[in-house]
């Protein structure tokens, strides 16, 4: 109950806060994803989460507990990247369908080196057999050349606020990012 009154005096003291949508000149369909290893202390499944921006302007973003316990911070994180890939998709393909075939590859930030390494590396099999199906599946879109995962350091992962608790410097910085802006602010 703590958290839903927080949450509903942080609205109360932002009346004017909203997304922003801004015309950069593309369609550019980008991604930040995220996961906390073990971070639920009943069950230890992870919490993986995800923003989504098409033109530069926030469109999804999505925070929620994994299905299974992850066994690494890596097959936690790598699961949230899969995640974070089907709505990228789903993305192009709803351009598509409405006219806008995105030209340029899709990228996903991760800020885990050894997830962005299971997915672009198909000999590590051995110590990811557990999550067999989301490699292939990867996999398979990163030959196509669909996207690819840039890697971004931990303080400038934007999907950090959806999975992990962050300082409230980091928190109203990010807002900036993700277009979140005060209509009643001074310009």
């Amino acid at each position: 109950m703590n958290a839903v009154f927080r949450i509903l005096r942080y609205l109360k003291s932002a009346p004017g806060k909203g997304l922003m949508f801004s015309k950069h000149g593309h369609l550019n369909i980008d991604g930040y994803s995220d996961a906390d290893w073990a971070g639920n202390v009943t069950d230890r499944k992870s919490t993986s989460g995800y923003f989504t921006f098409v033109g530069g302007n926030l469109v999804t973003w999505r925070s929620k507990k994994q299905n299974v316990v992850a066994l690494s911070s890596a097959e936690a994180e790598f699961r949230g990247m899969t995640k974070g890939i089907c709505e990228l998709l789903w993305l192009r393909k709803l351009l598509t369908e409405l006219g806008y075939k995105p030209t340029s590859t899709m990228n996903l930030f991760c800020d885990n080196k050894a997830a962005i390494a299971i997915a672009q590396n198909p000999v590590q099999h051995d110590r990811i057999k557990h999550v067999e199906v989301d490699r292939h599946f990867i996999k398979q879109k990163l030959e196509a050349k669909v996207f690819q995962f840039p890697f971004v350091k931990s303080e400038d992962q934007l999907a950090d606020m959806l999975t992990k608790a962050i300082s409230s410097k980091a928190f109203h910085n990010s807002l900036d990012q993700l277009g979140i802006g005060d209509i009643y602010a001074p310009m």
